[in-house]
């Protein structure tokens, strides 16, 4: 373990920040936008957007954002609709696919280790990512800026990161199209015995985050990003959202050295649906994975400067592209993790 900085200290073996007034203060409220006209709502502290259940109502379009189940609900009709075959499909194959479980044990396990172990490989994999964010990535925005780090957990899933980043003592807030108990963000309730107050979870969409300009310090696409549909306006969106000095990460999206192999692997994995879910799913036009020329043009068009990370997953993982090659099989995928400070608008 590397020396800790002036900022952190240790519990076990994980380490924690040391929470100043000064970050306390500064990550006292977050604030609110209308998902449907896009003003500004509210400024409401952490803390109630967990434990409230008040309605918010805009000023300008009259729009309501409510909180239900826990759940703030800030996707609005028209796209809820235009979701709804994507998010019945997605249900559909996580369910079949084992990604939940009955036992609450699981949730607070992740990602570290898959109880039912349906889908360990997967969560070993997600479990070094997070602690190299951990590690590296947040022990770097640490230095800058004092702790609790505000957070956007971008495809939050199940919540599992935004437990993981409260445990650490951060403010994070989770958002994801889908609600359900099983795989989505009703799930997150399991965490509500490891947390004096559960983090806030929002249904958006990540190009529409129901949140005010430049007051995140950090946030973190979570195995999210190669779901969109247009990556410039998904990025544009993240980086409206985090401050000045802030940093955006891509984690544990699938990168491909060319275009070709990123396309054949959409045609390999909308066939494998057909064959056993019988439908391909393509209720979403989603870019599906990365190419060192998509992250360049990104770089470009958003004034950033990408830091790419390689995380050793183990030599199996590693040997992936030689076994392709000798098989004779197209180039498997490959995880980066991608980082880059937000400049100055």
């Amino acid at each position: 373990m590397q020396p800790l900085t002036a900022t952190q200290t240790t519990v076990g073996l994980v380490r924690v920040p040391r929470i100043s007034h000064a970050g306390l203060e500064r990550a006292a409220s977050i604030g609110l936008r209308c998902p449907i006209c896009r003003e500004n709502l509210v400024e409401a502290s952490y803390r109630s957007l967990a434990q409230s259940r008040a309605t918010f109502r805009c000023s300008a379009c009259h729009a309501q954002l409510r909180q239900e189940h826990g759940i703030w609900l800030a996707l609005p009709p028209v796209r809820q609709a235009y979701y709804a075959r994507f998010m019945k499909e997605y249900e559909h194959i996580r369910k079949a696919e084992g990604r939940g479980s009955n036992e609450p044990e699981f949730y607070r396990a992740l990602p570290f280790r898959d109880l039912t172990r349906r889908n360990s490989w997967q969560w070993a994999i997600r479990g070094k990512t997070f602690r190299y964010i951990e590690r590296k990535i947040l022990a770097e925005v640490s230095r800058k800026v004092t702790p609790p780090l505000t957070i956007l957990d971008l495809g939050a899933g199940n919540g599992w990161m935004s437990h993981r980043l409260a445990r650490l003592g951060h403010r994070p807030i989770a958002v994801d199209l889908l609600t359900n108990s099983y795989d989505g963000l009703g799930a997150a309730s399991n965490y509500q015995r490891d947390l004096p107050d559960l983090f806030p979870c929002f249904q958006a969409e990540l190009d529409n985050l129901p949140f005010a300009d430049e007051q995140f310090d950090c946030a973190i696409f979570n195995a999210s990003f190669h779901y969109s549909e247009n990556y410039d306006r998904t990025l544009a969106e993240a980086i409206r959202c985090v401050r000045p000095g802030g940093t955006i990460v891509i984690a544990d999206s699938p990168t491909y050295s060319m275009e070709p192999y990123g396309r054949q692997m959409q045609s390999e994995r909308q066939e494998y649906f057909r064959k056993r879910f019988g439908f391909r799913s393509e209720g979403l036009a989603s870019c599906e994975y990365l190419t060192p020329e998509r992250l360049v043009g990104l770089e470009v068009r958003h004034d950033l400067d990408w830091n790419i990370h390689r995380i050793w997953y183990g030599f199996r993982w590693a040997f992936r592209p030689w076994f392709a090659k000798w098989k004779k099989r197209r180039e498997p995928s490959q995880f980066l993790l991608y980082s880059a400070k937000v400049k100055a608008r």
